[in-house]
């Protein structure tokens, strides 16, 4: 069976080269005689698996010495609570963005443990833009202040920072991680999900600064304290294995095709392919303001419910796969992350002019 162009959210699509190389190593791992699903964690040649792929994280984000670099697991929704449970520890307060549904459970989960305030929110057109900022209605005395980067399911993402001066800045990345530089310096926390640019589900990335480690509120689980996997090098129980290797691989293709510059100069390409259909279409319509699009994620409608789940199904048999939106906003959305090549794209605009043609 041909490979079908899968715009799935996550997870999500990965390089074919990666695929082949962990198929070819399944069951040998280089010379070691077994597969890195079975390998103990504690071996030397799996210390160096992580080990590169911490090396690997470093070089392409550009990570200062100053933080740490941690593999997780419990998705990016455990660190909604991880985050909170040690940050929250001086003034016990927290400003949030609202901008689609994680940011939103990320807020609902810091209320849990302290003064959670919401700065901004887009939720009035259903999180098709991301709001402007006000520094004056900032928390000055916050223990930090969230935002999510990119927003999945809305498609929205960024432009520009908020300022929040010696207030640490936390950001999910889940859905935007490795497709573009990104200061690490300006952050406290960034924090990802593999499974939608870095690799199969089962894996978090956290990168922190290192003063923000050891101060976690006295209820904190041990787990969730990242005290634990900082003193332990992420390997505190057994990290997920696997989805680390993977991820490592992955990292290695990156940087093969001229790192973090390279892969945003080739996903503006791509979703300049699909944006400029969309704003030139009489039947196709982008649901984001322009100011705020994301690159990873393209929502998009025609305005009939019917149409546009006639479109899904079309589009499934003609082998362009996950592009039914997510249940909350409905319509399309194709998620064109850093292993869907150009020429996926331009053949979805292809069908979708096909499309627009049959049914005008």
């Amino acid at each position: 069976m041909a490979r079908v162009y899968n715009f799935s959210a996550g997870p999500s699509v990965l390089p074919e080269s990666v695929l082949k190389k962990a198929a070819d190593e399944m069951l040998d791992y280089q010379g070691s005689g077994q597969s890195v699903m079975e390998m103990s964690h504690r071996s030397k040649v799996y210390d160096e698996i992580i080990k590169g792929a911490e090396a690997l994280v470093r070089e392409l984000m550009n990570v200062p010495d100053n933080y740490k670099v941690l593999f997780l697991q419990g998705g990016a929704s455990s660190q909604f609570a991880m985050i909170p449970l040690n940050l929250l520890n001086k003034s016990k307060k927290a400003d949030f963005v609202l901008t689609g549904q994680w940011a939103t459970k990320a807020y609902k989960e810091a209320a849990r443990y302290g003064e959670a305030n919401i700065v901004a929110s887009s939720k009035d057109k259903t999180f098709s833009y991301i709001p402007k900022l006000d520094k004056s209605t900032f928390t000055k005395d916050a223990d930090y202040f969230h935002i999510c980067m990119n927003n999945t399911i809305y498609g929205t993402k960024f432009a520009e920072l908020p300022d929040t001066g010696d207030v640490p800045l936390v950001a999910d990345i889940s859905s935007c991680v490795l497709s573009e530089p990104i200061d690490v310096s300006k952050f406290g926390i960034l924090y990802a999900g593999a499974q939608k640019n870095m690799g199969p589900a089962g894996m978090t990335l956290v990168i922190i600064r290192e003063d923000l480690i050891g101060n976690a509120q006295e209820i904190t689980p041990t787990m969730f304290d990242y005290k634990t996997h900082s003193e332990n090098d992420s390997m505190f129980n057994t990290p997920p294995c696997y989805a680390i290797y993977i991820a490592k691989l992955v990292m290695e293709w990156v940087k093969e095709l001229g790192g973090l510059e390279k892969m945003k100069e080739l996903n503006e390409k791509k979703a300049a392919v699909l944006y400029d259909f969309l704003d030139n279409s009489k039947m196709f319509k982008a649901t984001v303001e322009k100011e705020s699009r994301s690159l990873m994620n393209v929502p998009f409608i025609t305005g009939n419910e019917e149409l546009d789940a006639k479109f899904v199904k079309e589009a499934a048999a003609a082998g362009f796969v996950n592009l039914k939106g997510h249940r909350s906003v409905g319509g399309m959305r194709a998620s064109i992350y850093n292993a869907m090549p150009i020429e996926g794209v331009e053949k979805l605009v292809e069908f979708m002019a096909a499309f627009e043609k049959a049914n005008a």
